[in-house]
């Protein structure tokens, strides 16, 4: 479940506060969910929703101009979803939790399960992340990046840790691993289970280029900033373990095909690199072969290099073929590496906080 903020009970003697009347989302105790809005002039609502990609609900207009749809009953997660009304896709009026996009932004919606999902918040001990601004050299532009220190790393004097360049998807921020992916929960509980050793979580904003940039051409910018910029300025700021054994590079869709052409184009920073449901926008599958072929073409080499090459996707994700593709010709040139096709897995951060739960204990042993 994602964190909730709690509201005292209204002050009975305060007045009544004028409103919608109606409630959206509304989580049922059978795991459906019920959603509504108030558009009374609009000829035709659907429902855009990351766990049904392909699909689009369309909504029934009722009384006062409110739509409604229910739809389930859904596994426990939390789940990303907007509307479009009449061809304009917006969010959830109703609800606060908002997940930020690039561009335009959706609606979250939380159904809890009988047991605390691995993504929740736990009684153990926590980490902090920390919102850093900096001036790329490379890109001639003004970076977010939030970091994510493990729990007692304020008080372990020297000690420096590993760290992992965790990148966002297309139309991502850099409060998506915190925000939906809820990557220092993930770790907090992985930690405290001793599943997972230490380690920082350093999330940049991964759109080097305006958004409207192709996906090579961005990955390429964002290439030279995280060489260039980031590493250095991660490294100075705060105690990583500064070489290629201790450096991972994590993504997923857009970030995954960087994660695999940064770091399988960079040995000599990275060593370990997972990628989840990589996708090129529309570029063939070999887009990535070609800007790997170093790689592929030194596979001792390669093979003594990487101590982690993890590869998956869902296999209802439109990019499963391009993901397929890259595991058979990772397997034609001899190149080591783990490739899963996730059985009902579609292209979202259910998915993917799954994929991160699974690869932060190979990491870094």
């Amino acid at each position: 479940m994602s964190p909730t903020i709690t509201r005292s009970p209204a002050d009975a003697s305060a007045p009544a506060l004028s409103g919608p009347p109606y409630l959206s989302p509304e989580v049922h105790d059978d795991r459906r969910v019920t959603f509504r809005i108030q558009a009374p002039n609009a000829g035709e609502v659907t429902l855009n929703a990351d766990w049904l990609p392909s699909e689009k609900p369309k909504l029934t207009k009722g009384d006062k101009g409110i739509w409604s749809v229910t739809v389930g009953a859904l596994p426990p997660g939390v789940y990303i979803y907007s509307f479009n009304i009449d061809g304009v896709a917006m969010p959830d009026a109703l609800n606060p939790d908002i997940k930020l996009r690039a561009r335009t932004t959706g609606s979250m919606v939380t159904v809890s399960g009988p047991e605390p999902g691995f993504w929740e918040y736990r009684d153990v001990p926590h980490g902090t992340v920390e919102i850093n601004w900096h001036r790329s050299s490379a890109l001639g532009a003004t970076r977010a990046v939030h970091v994510y220190l493990p729990p007692g790393y304020g008080k372990s004097g020297g000690k420096k840790y590993p760290v992992v360049y965790l990148l966002h998807g297309r139309t991502g921020t850099s409060a998506d691993w915190t925000q939906v992916g809820f990557a220092n929960f993930i770790l907090d509980n992985l930690i405290a289970e001793k599943k997972a050793v230490p380690m920082i979580l350093v999330m940049p904003w991964a759109h080097a280029l305006a958004f409207d940039a192709t996906l090579p051409d961005n990955n390429d910018a964002l290439e030279k900033y995280l060489l260039v910029d980031l590493i250095p300025f991660i490294e100075a700021k705060y105690r990583v373990l500064a070489n290629r054994q201790n450096r991972a590079l994590v993504g997923p869709s857009m970030g995954g095909a960087a994660a695999l052409t940064t770091g399988l184009g960079h040995l000599d920073r990275f060593s370990q690199i997972a990628s989840f449901s990589a996708g090129t926008a529309g570029a063939p599958a070999s887009e990535i072969d070609k800007r790997i072929a170093p790689a592929l073409t030194k596979p001792k080499a390669t093979n003594k290099e990487l101590k982690l090459l993890w590869i998956a996707c869902g296999q209802r994700d439109p990019l499963l073929g391009l993901n397929q593709a890259l595991s058979k010709s990772l397997t034609e040139h001899h190149i080591k590496h783990t490739f899963e096709a996730t059985a009902e897995g579609v292209h979202n951060f259910a998915l993917w906080r799954d994929y991160l739960h699974r690869t932060a204990p190979l990491l870094f042993k």
